[in-house]
């Protein structure tokens, strides 16, 4: 299987825990979208379900293809989210953000009784961090937050590059009008400890370590998809 279709058998996979009438959250991403077109499709047979987007871009896919969809005001507690991720470990602890919709994804998320991980083999890591870490920071008193930010990597011993996400010819968006600083680690060996300290900067609005949020992850490679489950 080339990438797509691992991702493709992943979304399948993940489709089977989708029963008539759930609340779903749905999340941002090429794997997620492979999920929207699989369930866009369970919809035109005739599945009954309530979607959460996680982000503009993936509300638009699901407009285009007739997947009903509520805001998180109107339905503030959701059965399921299935979302991708840029990296999970064996304990589903996950590094999200590489489109940019963290902190949307992480309150959806928390908003689910459950979370299911999609990905393929190659977001699987022994240690987070391989991927640079998503930090969603206000514009205001950018420099100042990102000197915080900085020193406290340095305390924990982590090093690397910090930079400001741009696109085009300008700085990246969210859709909360919030920044994203991408920080290289290369290896976070205590993502709790850094999570609870970037958690104290004030001018941190998110990031994207989410931990003891996904329940089960289904990882597709080429000979097939296997589970991660969180009680294991």
């Amino acid at each position: 299987m080339d990438a797509r279709e691992m991702k493709i058998k992943a979304a399948a996979v993940a489709l089977e825990h989708v029963e008539d009438g759930m609340r779903l959250g749905i999340g941002t991403g090429s794997t997620a979208e492979e999920f929207v077109r699989l369930l866009a499709e369970k919809v035109a047979n005739g599945l009954k379900v309530e979607g959460v987007p996680t982000s503009e871009r993936t509300a638009r896919l699901c407009v285009e293809l007739g997947v009903p969809l509520k805001s998180l005001d109107e339905l503030p507690q959701l059965d399921l989210t299935i979302d991708g991720a840029d990296e999970v470990d064996g304990h589903l602890r996950l590094i999200k953000g590489g489109g940019g919709a963290l902190l949307r994804e992480k309150i959806v998320a928390a908003a689910s009784a459950r979370m299911i991980v999609i990905a393929d083999e190659s977001k699987v890591v022994d240690t987070l961090g391989r991927f640079p870490l998503p930090i969603e920071i206000n514009p205001f008193g950018q420099v100042s937050t990102r000197i915080a930010v900085e020193k406290t990597a340095e305390r924990l011993g982590l090093t690397g590059q910090m930079a400001l996400r741009t696109s085009g010819d300008g700085l990246f968006m969210t859709d909360g009008g919030h920044l994203i600083l991408d920080a290289s680690f290369g290896r976070i060996p205590d993502a709790e400890a850094l999570a609870i300290a970037l958690n104290t900067i004030p001018g941190v609005v998110e990031h994207g370590l989410f931990i003891d949020l996904a329940t089960l992850a289904i990882i597709a490679g080429p000979a097939g998809a296997r589970v991660i489950d969180a009680k294991n």
